[in-house]
């Protein structure tokens, strides 16, 4: 099975669940800390490949919330000089195996790229993983 680097905000509900997930399916899966990480533009560009600029952003960070950041209004090369000042603005989970590289946890590309065996991808499916819960207040976090 694969060895994932895994890039997310520590203590996200969310992202511990998508860690087992991987897990499950045998994967070795490597938690790095994507709010401490000294990104560079060329890092995150390799994570967002063709994704739409408006999808590089991470919708729960307070800033696009409350609609300081608008992620529509950015193209490519501003997005990730804002994201670099400000790394909650980063869609999570950075993920990379084997040279390739991943933005966010949809469960179809992750299968489609590393595999999770049949029934936890039919279950992965079906969860939501756009919301973020931190473990010590169970509260929505960014």
């Amino acid at each position: 099975m694969a060895r994932i680097t895994f890039y997310t905000k520590p203590g996200c509900i969310t992202s511990a669940r998508q860690v087992d997930i991987l897990k499950q399916a045998g994967h070795e899966v490597v938690v790095g800390d994507l709010l401490k990480q000294p990104w560079t533009a060329e890092e995150l560009r390799s994570y967002f490949g063709n994704m739409p600029v408006s999808d590089c952003f991470n919708p729960n960070s307070p800033r696009v919330k409350s609609g300081e950041i608008d992620p529509a209004a950015y193209d490519r090369d501003d997005a990730l000089e804002v994201m670099l000042a400000d790394h909650l603005l980063i869609r999570r989970p950075l993920m990379e195996s084997g040279g390739t590289r991943l933005c966010g946890f949809d469960p179809v590309a992750v299968h489609a790229w590393v595999g999770l065996g049949v029934t936890l991808y039919e279950q992965s499916v079906k969860e939501d993983y756009t919301s973020c819960s931190q473990v010590a207040s169970r509260q929505t976090c960014p």
